[in-house]
């Protein structure tokens, strides 16, 4: 189990201010709306399927953000917004679905706090290789255990498309490497994946993140222009900006 795995799953005092700072620049969208955009845009903004009302889905993104500052665990979330859905007159969320949420949303925000920390220039400039880190057990994707251990220029175009998380309930992670540990670990620097894999058992996987996973977070920001946004992300975003509440 990984350092960021541990914490999603048991909670502790593990937190990136980096992590916080992304989940709170999070819009909140009606599922309609969310899912009608590019997945490029999907990291800007914030859902839970299956509910259409604002206060429900902004009470998911409130306990979120709590747990991803005060490093609360799944269970005391869960607690907590069965208790809200209840009294709103819904159904608490199933584990299942508890676990999809939970998982997603704070793997992504610790990841993005933990590539935004690897790609400071000054740290960047001392361990400028990157390797993937996959959890081998059963549970892990085929694709996901074929990048464990892959190593590439932290610059590279490979992260654009392979950073984690890169599916639901992804427990991957990517750690940084100096040249000397490159070298003294007798590792090798790739360049690019392959676009097929034939695993040990015979079967032929195509090399790619799981659906709607194929993009990093970390690397798509608000910006001040907002000409090339969809509609409801850049109306949630001016509203917000002059201190409406969305409606």
């Amino acid at each position: 189990m990984n350092e960021i795995e541990s914490v999603i799953t048991h909670g502790g005092a593990f937190k990136f201010e980096e992590a916080v700072r992304y989940f709170k620049g999070k819009i909140t969208l009606k599922p309609s709306e969310f899912y009608r955009m590019a997945e490029k845009y999907r990291s800007l903004a914030f859902t839970v399927s299956n509910y259409s009302k604002l206060e429900v889905l902004n009470k998911f993104r409130e306990e979120l953000l709590r747990a991803i500052e005060d490093g609360e665990t799944m269970a005391t979330f869960k607690e907590r917004m069965d208790t809200f859905l209840t009294d709103q007159g819904y159904q608490g969320t199933t584990p299942f679905q508890v676990r999809t949420i939970f998982e997603t949303n704070v793997q992504t925000a610790y990841q993005v706090g933990h590539y935004d920390q690897m790609s400071d220039p000054g740290v960047q400039k001392l361990r400028p290789y990157w390797q993937y880190q996959a959890v081998r057990d059963n549970s892990t994707r085929p694709a996901h255990l074929e990048m464990d251990g892959k190593v590439f220029p932290a610059d590279s175009p490979v992260w654009d498309t392979w950073y984690p998380p890169n599916g639901f309930k992804c427990r991957c992670t990517v750690t940084s490497l100096s040249a000397r540990q490159v070298r003294e670990r007798g590792l090798e620097v790739e360049h690019e994946v392959p676009l097929r894999v034939q695993l040990p058992d015979g079967r032929l996987i195509v090399m790619h993140p799981d659906v709607h996973f194929a993009y990093n977070p970390a690397k798509r920001q608000w910006s001040p222009d907002l000409t090339d946004y969809p509609e409801p992300l850049k109306n949630a975003y001016q509203n917000l900006q002059k201190g409406k509440k969305v409606k």
